[in-house]
């Protein structure tokens, strides 16, 4: 038995309903028993999400931010103030907990990572959420292309660039991109596929020549963990869900919450219905 299927039970499951694998994934990391490397490939077929978590009074910016910025930054869900609940995206869904890592971030610096956040929570917070890569995934490896991270049990390699975003209010800085290599005509066929996930990101900002877009060295990501590009492959860049993280560092925030890289929040949203036809 995994260990969301050894997950705690529900009032669902009492009465003989199905549980949905994306709400066992949720009360197993909400139990802080898990600890996983990544959630790439944790319940497959389901929307992961980015987190970003701010005061009330820095949400509209960061709300208009994510208008001027909808690569990056695309909001698949949002809070109403003060509630660490989203029921859209699932019924029982809790920001406080059902994260396996958060980052609590204090004058633009990680003050702390903790499982929860439940000693962190105000009354006047705002969460956000936006969509993740991992979703379109899904759609890479039923066409048979390799990931080559999920082979590895690894995180999406993520790396800071020199592609401006929008700024709004204090929010402005680099876009974060993740990466993952293919041949070349893999790589025409990524295009394709994710260019049908626009709320995820869509289809990549950069293909190959990582110092055009201000990458020293793919094989050290600023944040996740680095994977091997082969001789016959290209580096493919994709808007990524963790710039609001390298904004938040820039802009020297008093105080935000965020996921840490790579392990995110997973959500009863089907990444069918994210596709555009």
């Amino acid at each position: 038995m995994t260990v969301f299927a050894a997950a705690q039970r529900t009032q669902g499951e009492a009465r003989g309903e199905p549980v949905l694998e994306s709400a066992e994934a949720r009360r197993a990391y909400r139990s802080g028993t898990v600890s996983a490397p990544t959630t790439a490939g944790v319940a497959n077929g389901f929307v992961q999400g980015n987190l970003a978590i701010l005061p009330e009074k820095l949400a509209g910016a960061f709300h208009r931010f994510c208008q001027l910025n909808p690569k990056p930054c695309p909001i698949i869900g949002m809070s109403d103030v003060g509630d660490p609940r989203i029921p859209a995206l699932g019924l029982d869904l809790d920001i406080r907990t059902d994260v396996p890592r958060y980052r609590v971030w204090r004058d633009g610096e990680v003050a702390d990572e903790p499982t929860d956040i439940m000693k962190y929570w105000r009354d006047d917070f705002v969460a956000f959420v936006l969509g993740c890569s991992y979703s379109f995934e899904e759609a890479l490896l039923d066409d048979g292309l390799p990931i080559r991270h999920i082979e590895r049990n690894l995180r999406v390699p993520m790396y800071r660039t020199n592609i401006a975003c929008s700024a709004s209010g204090p929010f402005a800085g680099p876009m974060v991109v993740s990466m993952r290599p293919f041949k070349p005509a893999e790589a025409i066929r990524a295009v394709q596929i994710t260019s049908r996930f626009p709320s995820v990101h869509g289809a990549p900002v950069h293909l190959g020549h990582p110092h055009l877009i201000g990458i020293k060295d793919v094989a050290k990501p600023d944040y996740g963990d680095a994977v091997p590009v082969g001789d016959d492959e290209i580096p493919v860049f994709w808007a990524c869900g963790v710039t609001p993280q390298s904004v938040i560092a820039s802009a020297k925030l008093p105080f935000a919450i965020t996921h840490s890289p790579g392990l995110m929040l997973v959500t009863d949203l089907r990444n069918r219905q994210l596709a555009v036809l």
